[in-house]
Parts: C-alpha cells; sequence; structure tokens
C-alpha cells in the first residue's frame, strides 16, 4: 500500500504543481478521490494525498525561516528532565533497562472499565506495573486505549451522547495514574486503518481532541499530546483546532523498514522538521526503530507459501478469494475480513499485508549502509541517537521496542520479520549488539 501511496502522491503532484493552494484545495480533493478510487487505495490512503501536497511541500521549505525552539519547549524539556531517552514495551528487568541509559517506558493503558462500569483487572495489574516502574526509578508514557476498546465495553465513541463519558473517562485516566506517568498520548497512529477502523479518520480526530479537551485543564506536570504514524498530514491538519490542548505533537518513523523509496536517514531530520514547523509545537518521537532480520523472498519461495495453502500463483488465488482466505490461518483470516474493505484479493496481494503474507522484506526496504542484521541494527542506532539529540525541538525519542516477539502480532506468524525483530534484547532477554549500541550512546552521557 506504501508504495501506491507514494505512486498516487506523484500522480497527483504533476497534475496540481504550480496551482495555489488555496484555488487548487476543492479541485484537489475531487481528484485525489478519482486517482485513489481507480488505484484501488482505501479512503483512508487516497485522503492523505490532498493535504500532503497543500501543506508539506510549504512547510520544509518555511522551516529553515523559523526559530528550532521556543519557549513551550524548553518549559517541556524542564517538565521531563532533559531530553527523553525512552524504550517502547520495556520489561521488567529494570536494572537491564537502566543500564542502556533507558530512562522513560512506553506502554499501553488497557480500557479501565468492563461493560457494568467496575474496574478491571487487567487495568489495576497495569497500575501496579507503573508502581514498579516508578519505584525503581523509571518514568513512564502512558498511551490511552484505542477506539475499539470503548466500543468493545459497550461505549461506541461515534455517537454524540457519548462524548461526555467519553472526556470522563479521560479524565478518570489522568487523575486515577497521577504521579505514575509523566506523559501521556492519546491513543496510537489514529488514521492508519488497523488501529483507527471502525472509526473514520474524522471520528478519529474527534475522538482524540475530546480527550485533550478534557484533560488539558487538569493535566498538572504531565505532558499531554498524541501522535501520527509518518507525516500523517491529513490527521495533522484536522487536529489543528485541538493544538492549544497539547503539550507536544508526536511523530512515529520508520525510515528502511515499510517502504522501498526514500531510505536514507536524513529522512528523519526531514520529518521531524515539516512537524516541527507545520505544528509549531514540541515534537515527540513516539516510536521509531530498526528490524534485526528480514529479506526479500526468491519467486521459487513465495510459489511455496501459494503452495501451501493449496494455489500455484497469486492469480489462481483471486479466482476464488473468499475460498483461498478460509484455507489461511485464523489470524490472517480475521486481518482481511476486518481491514480488506471488501478487496480481499487486493488487500492480500497489493497493500502492505503482502509483506506479512509472504513473511519477508521486500527488496530495497533497507538504509544501504545499514543491512537488516543484529550489527546493522546496532549501527543504525549508533548513528541516529546523537543525531536525534543534536535536535533542538525534538523532546525525546522511544525506541521500538525493548525486546523481540515470538510472533508477528499481525500476521501471527514466527518467522515474518516485520513484527518480530525488532527488540534490544532477544525474546529470551539476551541482550543483542543494539542494546551495547544504546549503551554506548544514552547509558554514557548525561541527559541534556
Amino acid at each position: 500500500m506504501q508504495r501506491q501511496i507514494m505512486s498516487g502522491l506523484i500522480v497527483v503532484a504533476v497534475l496540481f504543481s504550480g496551482r495555489p493552494a488555496s484555488s487548487a484545495e476543492p479541485l484537489l480533493d475531487v481528484v485525489c478521490r478519482v486517482v485513489g478510487q481507480a488505484m484501488g487505495l482505501e479512503e483512508f490512503v487516497y485522503c492523505q494525498f490532498g493535504p500532503t501536497l497543500t501543506h508539506l511541500p510549504l512547510s520544509l521549505f518555511s522551516y529553515p525561516l523559523k526559530p528550532q525552539t521556543s519557549a513551550q519547549v524548553k518549559a517541556a524539556k524542564q517538565r521531563t528532565g532533559g531530553f527523553i531517552k525512552g524504550i517502547c514495551h520495556g520489561r521488567s528487568n529494570y536494572e537491564q533497562m537502566k543500564g542502556a541509559g533507558i530512562e522513560w517506558d512506553r506502554c499501553d493503558i488497557p480500557f479501565p472499565f468492563d461493560v457494568d462500569g467496575n474496574l478491571r483487572e487487567v487495568y489495576t495489574e497495569f497500575k501496579k506495573r507503573l508502581q514498579g516502574y516508578a519505584d525503581n526509578g523509571i518514568k513512564v508514557m502512558a498511551v490511552t486505549p484505542y477506539p475499539r476498546d470503548f466500543i468493545a465495553n459497550g461505549l461506541d465513541p461515534r455517537l454524540p451522547e457519548n462524548e461526555e463519558r467519553v472526556k470522563e473517562i479521560a479524565v478518570f485516566l489522568l487523575q486515577d495514574l497521577q504521579g505514575l506517568m509523566g506523559a501521556l498520548q492519546i491513543t496510537n497512529e489514529m488514521g492508519l486503518p488497523r488501529f483507527t477502523l471502525p472509526l473514520t479518520t474524522k471520528e478519529a480526530v474527534r475522538f482524540m481532541g475530546l480527550h485533550l479537551e478534557a484533560i488539558y485543564p487538569v493535566r498538572g506536570d504531565v505532558l499531554i499530546g498524541y501522535n501520527s504514524a509518518g507525516p500523517q498530514v491529513d490527521v495533522h491538519s484536522m487536529m489543528r483546532p485541538y493544538h492549544r490542548y497539547c503539550d507536544y505533537v508526536g511523530i512515529d518513523i520508520y525510515i528502511g523498514c515499510f517502504t522501498s523509496y526514500g531510505n536514507y536517514l536524513w529522512m528523519y531530520d526531514v520529518l521531524l522538521a515539516y512537524l516541527w514547523s507545520f505544528t509549531g509545537k514540541p515534537v515527540l518521537l513516539c516510536e521509531f526503530g530498526y528490524m534485526s532480520g528480514g529479506v526479500p523472498k526468491t519467486p521459487e519461495e513465495k510459489r511455496e507459501v501459494l503452495m501451501r495453502y493449496g494455489v500455484s500463483s497469486e492469480a489462481e488465488a483471486r479466482k476464488n478469494i473468499q475460498d483461498f482466505v478460509t484455507r489461511l490461518p485464523q489470524r490472517m483470516q480475521d486481518r482481511v475480513r476486518r481491514e480488506a474493505s471488501g478487496d480481499w484479493g487486493n488487500y492480500l496481494f497489493n497493500s502492505d499485508f503482502r509483506d506479512h503474507f509472504y513473511a519477508e522484506l521486500p527488496a530495497g526496504t533497507v538504509i544501504s549502509a545499514y543491512p537488516h542484521t543484529p550489527e546493522g541494527q546496532a549501527d543504525f542506532y549508533r548513528a541516529l541517537l546523537p543525531r536525534l539529540m543534536r535536535t533542538p525541538y525534538l523532546l525525546g525519542a522511544f525506541i521500538y521496542c525493548y525486546g523481540d516477539s515470538g510472533r508477528c502480532y499481525i500476521c501471527h506468524q514466527e518467522d515474518c520479520p516485520i513484527e518480530t525483530r525488532w527488540g534490544l534484547t532477544s525474546v529470551e532477554g539476551q541482550e543483542k549488539p543494539a542494546y551495547d549500541a544504546v549503551r554506548e550512546v544514552w547509558g554514557h552521557i548525561a541527559t541534556p
């Protein structure tokens, strides 16, 4: 899908190059819809085209003319104690975490209430976990529940009559976890279908806005904000009315891991500069990382995967795609039915899920100087971490993630590299070369 996004953006950019943004915008939306639908893209995807072409180039061109810090950046850094050196999904080996200079953990808050309004045990256990971090000198950035968690517990945030209850839960979480966290992120990567559905992007923006508006007056010393999956200019532009409630805006960046274009280390500088220039808010790198494994599969290897499910080609699978999907593992079937928007063949073989299906990293999905090996992963951190820490408006960064996974959480395959090999440690907790690299940078310097 990401390769299709780039192709679509190029087509639209050619059509509208040279037009003033104000005069082109209405027509641009129509053309983006036509181009996106012609390419078989979901609305979540082609709705990014117009805002990206309207706002991103201007933000980058104006960036050199803007100051590199602000009073809000300085105030936020005072509240955090300096540059946030964080990890996503840390484990209870506190001394090992601190040994690498890691001072923060970023983790998800379970939905607190059951359908009857009682506190759920999984939430009370989570709160105990935060207490363990606090007792061991590790700060926490907590991520509020997803829209789907609200729906699963009997509260559809799309309904106007439920908006006040959404706000009440947001305030409850902030106040109940007061003293156990230093920052709060409102849900995660809205605009990305797997996290946003069944909401639209516009509904998800409203969902985030309700949270921010409710907790801003009572946030105390807790930094509050939200994040995006990559630049996601449509989300950030729609969030503008709520930026006054944000102490930061966040972005997740995975250069060299999900696309076969733009894979240069300096792209981190570009994307961070765009967000600072566009929003004027302190920026937080909420997720970034690099896989320690993953290679392209040969045509023969891909055919072997297809044969596993009773066909010899993608064309043969498409002939009776519904029957083909029923032969897949249940986790894959569930993804297809939930996210494919009716065109199952397109989802399986033309979207990002294709890489999960074949359990591969396509050719070119790499930063050339840093191969997807344990050593390449380590060199990536040695090169990038100092670069990030020199960025004046960046509040901090959270590495994704602390430990490798035994299975990919998306397709549930053990051999899928996409969501299994991000860790600084192995599944068993053994330190990888990347752990040593982070320790070299973060473990031997004071937080600026």
